[in-house]
């Protein structure tokens, strides 16, 4: 009697987990159309709604492209720290020191923008990486799990940033609550209220992505993730790669806060991060440790950010426009897992089944 049964496989084909993937979406946006139908919204005229104020608008594009910009580099720090084996929880923490630093140095140096967004930068990434140096040698030289450290972590910056905006670099001018004043100098536009930082993002996920194919520090990072064991026997210093890699993710994440203080908010502010550090985890595992993906991630995410606050002006509550964010990315991962099974078919002998 034959059997069917199902083999996973340890990798799946890229094209079958896009099939995949645009049938979890389908299959979670008709689940949501019938949730809103049975609540008394019209799933047709809200779908308009969304595409029409997301896609089907200058500001709609504009806002997607602002909530990709700081996305990008959240789910490239996660993603190029996931190359190693490693996971990045603190890249929210990492963008709150990013940003402070930045702003630091823009209420203390006084110039032209010219010079001051240099250093700026500088200080963001140096942020990053600073706040990302304890779990780093903790991991490298002691074996402590940087997963526990990074999380952690993330809660002291969000309350730093809290303690400066309420205290020291509270805004004194318009007395604005939880606000530093609005800073001095500010990434330059270049379509509508989208920042030069927007293209720059890209630019560096896609040299990432080159650097981890084709040179030689990506192919022993990659073989250190693979086994570290046969790493360390081929010659390869796996506990530098780790730190490199890890001090690489702070320093991207710190970047993020940079252009999101010096480009989109123009201040430090309490909650400023609106969870790009979290949702960058999101980002980096629909990538699937690609770097390119990233780029496809990152607008997926933006997009259903930008539709639950379409959403939200519905009267649609937060938790709800939550829970259908948290179901499209859950349909999501149960069809990345289908796409690892193949049907392999079976002769069984009819008395032995």
């Amino acid at each position: 009697m034959a059997t069917r049964a199902f083999q996973r496989l340890p990798s799946a084909p890229a094209g079958r987990i896009l099939v995949l993937r645009l049938a979890a979406i389908v299959l979670s946006l008709c689940i949501i159309a019938g949730v809103l139908a049975l609540s008394g919204h019209s799933p047709v005229v809200l779908a308009e709604l969304i595409l029409r104020s997301t896609l089907g608008s200058r500001f709609g594009l504009e806002d997607l492209a602002l909530f990709m910009c700081p996305l990008l580099l959240t789910g490239a720090a996660v993603t190029v720290c996931g190359t190693i084996g490693l996971w990045n929880i603190g890249a929210e923490g990492q963008f709150y020191a990013g940003a402070i630093a930045a702003t630091g140095v823009a209420l203390g140096l006084h110039g032209p923008a010219i010079m001051v967004l240099p250093v700026m930068t500088i200080a963001g990434i140096l942020g990053g990486m600073a706040w990302i140096t304890v779990p780093t040698l903790a991991r490298a030289y002691a074996g402590v799990n940087e997963i526990i450290t990074t999380l952690l972590l993330n809660f002291i910056a969000s309350l730093l940033t809290y303690y400066l905006t309420t205290g020291p670099w509270r805004d004194r001018i318009s007395g604005a609550q939880v606000s530093t004043q609005r800073l001095s100098v500010s990434i330059p536009e270049m379509w509508g209220i989208v920042h030069w930082g927007f293209p720059v993002a890209i630019v560096i996920v896609i040299g990432l992505a080159l650097v981890l194919s084709r040179t030689r520090w990506g192919y022993e990072i990659r073989i250190g993730g693979a086994n570290p064991e046969a790493a360390r026997y081929a010659g390869i210093p796996v506990r530098l790669r780790i730190i490199s890699v890890m001090l690489l993710s702070g320093g991207l994440a710190g970047l993020a806060g940079m252009f999101e203080v010096a480009g989109t908010v123009h201040r430090l502010q309490g909650g400023m991060a609106n969870n790009f550090g979290y949702l960058g985890i999101v980002v980096a595992v629909l990538a699937r440790g690609s770097c390119l993906n990233v780029i496809p991630a990152a607008l997926l995410m933006a997009l259903i950010l930008d539709s639950g606050i379409v959403m939200q002006t519905q009267q649609l509550s937060a938790s709800v426009v939550l829970a259908i964010t948290g179901l499209i990315l859950f349909m999501i991962a149960i069809g990345d897992e289908l796409a690892h099974y193949r049907p392999v078919a079976g002769a069984t002998p009819k008395g032995n089944a």
